[in-house]
């Protein structure tokens, strides 16, 4: 684990959603809302908790995007930290790229896992950490969720199952944006709240600002919160984090940007950049 450096872990989650917004607005498509909520806890995970070696998969931890449609922020994330070449973006999901739409770990093997169909993030978590602990390995397993997600059953057994095992080496963040593809979780599938859920199934929860490097840093260098038990970080996030007119807004789950629009959250960017002294 790095030292933390807030700044420096701000600017990294900077050139992650400035990434998402270029590729989106070269391309002209691409799954915007979720990949900048869930901007933030990827630059943590890989720029200071994560012992993250693209060229060893088997010692390093493991890395799951359940919601492979928010893979715009994971590749992001590989091009700034400079795992993979930044003009390799301009491909992003069409014939023949390493991007497709759904991050796929045989055409990337600095990534763990191809994802893509919900719900199965956190079975895959489960069956990495039972290895590890099978194994006497001390890598842990991290799996990033999204809450539209949390309707699939095979989570659910993952749950029970994860806590039953006693994994303790793996950790999930549950970002939640309140917003999926067809309007407010609350109003789809929502019944209770999430930290009681998994709580109730055995897990050991906390609730923090999933916007907040600061915040997820701490919680994420507190793991496990118990021994003997998965961790569960429920990430409080705004869909569209970062553009201001995309935020919280279903909408913008995929975005098909007009020339005018995408430069419009281009220029928010370099604002920003300008303001806090970042540009490139």
């Amino acid at each position: 684990m790095k030292a933390f450096d807030r700044e420096q872990l701000e600017r990294l989650a900077f050139g992650i959603r400035r990434n998402i917004i270029s590729t989106i607005a070269t391309n002209g498509e691409g799954h915007a809302g979720g990949a900048l909520s869930a901007t933030d806890a990827i630059a943590v995970l890989y720029g200071a908790i994560m012992n993250y070696d693209p060229e060893d998969p088997q010692g390093r931890d493991k890395f799951i995007l359940s919601g492979g449609h928010k893979c715009l922020a994971l590749y992001g994330a590989m091009v700034e930290l400079g795992v993979l070449p930044k003009e390799s973006l301009k491909t992003y999901n069409q014939l023949g790229t390493v991007f497709p739409g759904h991050p796929d770990a045989t055409k990337l093997p600095c990534l763990d896992f191809s994802t893509g169909s919900l719900g199965h993030g956190l079975p895959l978590g489960c069956g990495y950490a039972l290895a590890a602990k099978m194994q006497g390995a001390d890598y842990r397993t991290y799996v990033l969720m999204g809450d539209g997600e949390q309707g699939e059953g095979s989570l659910w057994e993952a749950a029970a199952f994860a806590a039953h095992k006693k994994l303790d080496n793996l950790v999930a963040i549950l970002d939640e944006n309140s917003l999926q593809i067809n309007g407010r979780t609350t109003e789809v599938c929502k019944a209770t709240d999430f930290e009681d859920r998994y709580a109730a199934f055995g897990w050991s929860v906390r609730a923090v600002d999933g916007n907040d490097v600061g915040a997820l840093y701490d919680a994420l260098a507190a793991v496990p919160f118990e021994e003997g038990k998965p961790s569960m970080i429920v990430s409080k996030t705004t869909k569209g984090k970062g553009i201001s007119f995309l935020e919280d807004q279903a909408k913008y789950h995929h975005w098909n940007p007009k020339q005018e629009e995408g430069q419009r959250a281009l220029d928010e960017l370099d604002a920003i950049a300008a303001e806090r002294g970042w540009q490139e």
